[in-house]
């Protein structure tokens, strides 16, 4: 399985410049005082969370990435893809557990079904 296999989603680089210029702008505050370090480690998790986070679907499977970790799901396990009324794409397993994509908006859906390799059934007959 090749990388170029894979569809990946990403939150918006925005995020991450905001989460820059946040640091940035911290830096001030958390040197005056030494025990005001910790502020800086507030737009550092949401600079990493923004980097790291998302969904990744190939052929086999659906990999859903968080801050710290990671959840892969194989497609024989997806139930139904749909989306919910905040326009979120989200996931239901085969034991009914529901699980919100994350990075994927339901505009997307038609781009992780084929990711899958299937095709989508032809609407307009």
């Amino acid at each position: 399985m090749s990388r170029a296999d894979t569809v990946r989603f990403r939150h918006s680089q925005a995020i991450l410049v905001a989460a820059i210029v946040a640091f940035i702008g911290a830096l001030p505050l958390a040197s005056a005082r030494w025990w005001l370090l910790w502020v800086l480690l507030i737009p550092l998790a949401v600079a990493v969370w923004a980097w790291r986070s998302g969904t990744d679907a190939d052929p086999r499977e659906l990999r859903l990435r968080a801050l710290t970790g990671q959840r892969r799901i194989a497609w024989d396990r997806v139930a139904e893809l749909t989306a919910d009324g905040r326009g979120r794409a989200v996931v239901r397993l085969d034991d009914g557990e529901q699980l919100v994509l994350p990075a994927v908006r339901a505009t997307e859906l038609p781009r992780l079904i084929a990711a899958t390799g299937q095709e989508l059934p032809d609407s307009t007959r």
